[in-house]
C-alpha cells in the first residue's frame, strides 16, 4: 500500500512539475514506467529523445527501481542492453540507494550521467578508453549514435 501510495504521488508530481528535458508516465500498471530524456545542450546527445524503462520492484522504495535504455546510446556508462552503471541504482554497500530519493532525482541523476560520464567506472570498456584517450572519436561516434537511433 506504501509502495503505490508513494508512486502515485511521484507520478502525479513528474506530471505537474517535471525536471527539465525528462517526462515519465505509466506503461499499463502501477510498477511499469516509461521515460524519455532529452539528449542535453553541448553533448553528443543534444537533440536526441532517449526513452527508458522503469521496473518499480516489490519493496520499492526500499529497494532502487531497475531502469535501463530502451534507446541504443554510445556511453561508456551504459552497455548494449541499456543497462546503466550509476550508484544511486544500486543498494548500499556498493550502491548509494536511499529511500529518501525518487524516480525524478534518479532520472535526474541519469541525465547528468549522460552530460557527464564517468569513464572510471565503465561498463563498456571499449567506449571508456576511447572517451578518456580519443575524445573527438567518442564525441562524433556518440553523435552518429544520437542521430540513427535518438533522433527525432
Amino acid at each position: 500500500m506504501q509502495r503505490a501510495s508513494r508512486l502515485t504521488r511521484e507520478l502525479s508530481l513528474l506530471a505537474t512539475e517535471p525536471p527539465p528535458g525528462i517526462t515519465c508516465w505509466q506503461n499499463g500498471q502501477l510498477d511499469e514506467l516509461r521515460a524519455q530524456i532529452l539528449g542535453g545542450v553541448d553533448t553528443p546527445y543534444e537533440k536526441g529523445i532517449f526513452n527508458l524503462e522503469i521496473i518499480i520492484p516489490e519493496r520499492y522504495p526500499f529497494e532502487p527501481p531497475k531502469i535501463r535504455f530502451l534507446t541504443p546510446i554510445y556511453h561508456p556508462n551504459i552497455d548494449s542492453a541499456g543497462r546503466i552503471c550509476l550508484d544511486v541504482l544500486k543498494l548500499p554497500p556498493k550502491g548509494a540507494w536511499r529511500p529518501s530519493l525518487n524516480i525524478s532525482t534518479l532520472l535526474t541523476s541519469i541525465q547528468l550521467l549522460m552530460a557527464e560520464p564517468n569513464p572510471d567506472d565503465p561498463l563498456m570498456a571499449d567506449i571508456s578508453s576511447e572517451y578518456k584517450y580519443n575524445k573527438q572519436l567518442f564525441l562524433q561516434n556518440a553523435r552518429e549514435w544520437t542521430e540513427k537511433y535518438a533522433g527525432q
